[in-house]
């Protein structure tokens, strides 16, 4: 799996943009957003982050994502990171954040 990398800066490429078809394993994940197993395993448990085929009694190690789930683990981290958003406050604010982002495009289709 190769991802489509856009370089932010000449001195270091720090985002990329990775199709939704695109798929993950855990530890591509893991290296994606500089995190340990256990705190994606723990983004995956509260419900910020689920895995793309789900089956019963599926282990870790099984679980595939994608970008949009690389996203939302990163937006996670951060709100973690630098507001102290535990992991089941930041599931609510993405939920909240994808709400909004609906509600944004009914608004642009009913204004044409």
């Amino acid at each position: 799996m190769t991802p489509n990398f856009i370089i932010t800066s000449p001195l270091q490429a720090t985002s990329f943009v990775m199709e939704d078809i695109t798929e993950l394993t855990l530890d591509d994940l893991c290296r994606a957003c500089s995190a340990h197993a256990d705190i994606i395993i723990e983004l995956v448990s509260e419900g910020v982050i689920d895995s793309t085929h789900p089956t019963p009694n599926e282990t870790p190690e099984h679980w595939r994502f994608t970008g949009l789930h690389l996203h939302r683990a990163k937006v996670a981290l951060r709100l973690n990171r630098d507001l102290g958003v535990n992991f089941a406050g930041a599931a609510l604010a993405l939920e909240l954040m994808d709400e909004l982002q609906i509600l944004k495009a009914k608004l642009r289709v009913s204004a044409i």
